[in-house]
């Protein structure tokens, strides 16, 4: 038998659909971030950085291109005869075959994977955040305390805990009470999503549970748990942590890594983010160009001006455009004279000459205002903007648009044009 100390479990399944159109095509955790990376890589790295050589990855949402990334997991040494990492989709069984219908059910849909390694204990990780985290730390932690199960806290602002699940602790640490999204309330210490279970804790706590519809660990399987009397541990975390579950986060976290000291910083040698980067080649900056404050991918030539903003690999930025404050996504096309102010444009987008995008004064958007807001144009994968249009603030635009598609060559902020 196989004997592994601790396993990965990484929950990589999710739509994401608060992104909008940046996950109309692939799972959120494939989405582009930084201008090299993808979301995913963050929490592939902090395994192998933590000495965890063992990660089952459990897509479902459009995982064609996540698949892809993966691979065998050569770049984070993850290409392992016995461990490395392993996707694992839902698969049809002789009977209860179902997709995943919730994070532990997904856990439990991949019993034989974990069985197969025999753990002593199981991470249970997130493929959503940015954020950089020893793995072994913790377990150090959940050991030093006799815990059955730690998870991972981060203290939010106050003015915004009520969009997490809390815990309220004791002076030790130890979870004594759980709160989902509370109005009121009385701590600020945000579950992470991130557990290590026992494994034996973790099986029988899945098999008891293994009807329960739409099984979640925050929901379920933790207060389970915890009615049983089982030892919760909550781990404070004091690095960086971001959830780019919004287009509006989803912008800042990228910006941020541009500022003049980045708070995340992805250059740091000891704790090294890896990727799947194709052999492309370097950036081509023209004399006329003008870069400042920006990330810059590999194989992407500027004619234009660029400031303030992350751009990916193999991008063209025409003679005379200007972009300022936004993410320009790989294979991305912003022909002569284009304006580009606080955007985000998915892969292989092509700006006309002279369009304009960003302009105009804010209105709330009438498709999805949840969604489009902060002020954003987000472009879709693939869409295509026409020459001399304006396009205004709080806009989402997917696919091949013509002139026709702009009355008086104007698309008003709160607008959509969604051609999927």
């Amino acid at each position: 038998m196989i004997k592994k100390e601790m396993i990965a479990m990484l929950l990589a399944g999710g739509q994401g659909s608060r992104l909008g159109v940046l996950t109309s095509k692939l799972a959120k955790p494939a989405v582009a971030f930084g201008g090299k990376y993808k979301i995913i890589d963050f929490p592939l790295s902090n395994c192998i950085n933590s000495g965890i050589d063992t990660v089952g990855v459990l897509t479902q949402y459009q995982p064609l291109r996540l698949n892809q990334h993966i691979g065998i997991g050569i770049p984070w040494d993850l290409d392992r005869n016995i461990g490395g990492v392993t996707v694992l989709p839902p698969y049809e069984k002789s009977e209860n075959t179902d997709w995943y219908t919730g994070t532990a059910n997904a856990i439990y849909q991949n019993m034989e994977f974990m069985e197969y390694y025999h753990p002593d204990y199981v991470a249970i990780l997130g493929g959503d955040h940015i954020y950089k985290m020893d793995y072994e730390m913790m377990l150090n932690f959940h050991k030093k305390n006799g815990a059955k199960i730690t998870l991972a806290t981060y203290e939010v602002p106050w003015e915004e805990a009520s969009r997490f699940g809390l815990v309220i602790t004791d002076e030790d640490n130890r979870v004594l009470e759980f709160e989902e999204k509370p109005e009121h309330p009385r701590s600020n210490k945000a579950s992470m999503g991130i557990y290590i279970f026992d494994w034996d804790v973790l099986k029988e706590a899945l098999i008891t549970l293994k009807d329960q519809p739409g099984c979640d660990f925050g929901m379920h399987v933790i207060p389970y748990c915890h009615e049983k009397g089982d030892k919760i541990m909550a781990y404070n975390y004091q690095g960086y942590w971001k959830d780019v579950g919004t287009l509006s986060s989803y912008w800042e976290a990228n910006m941020e890594l541009i500022d003049i000291i980045p708070e995340f910083n992805l250059y740091e040698e000891f704790w090294r983010i890896y990727t799947k980067s194709e052999i492309i080649p370097p950036q081509y900056f023209s004399p006329e160009s003008r870069v400042s404050g920006c990330i810059i991918g590999e194989g992407t030539e500027v004619y234009g001006e660029v400031y303030d903003s992350v751009i990916g690999s193999g991008v063209t930025i025409e003679e005379g455009a200007v972009i300022s404050n936004s993410i320009i996504m790989n294979g991305c096309v912003i022909k002569a004279g284009a304006k580009v102010e606080k955007a985000i444009l998915a892969e292989h987008v092509i700006i006309g000459e002279r369009a304009q995008l960003g302009v105009f004064e804010e209105a709330e958007n009438k498709y999805k205002p949840g969604v489009y807001a902060g002020g954003l144009v987000t472009i879709g994968e693939d869409s295509v903007i026409p020459p001399d249009v304006k396009i205004g603030k709080n806009v989402a635009i997917v696919g091949e648009t013509v002139p026709d598609d702009y009355p008086d060559g104007i698309l008003a902020s709160g607008e959509s044009i969604i051609r999927q």
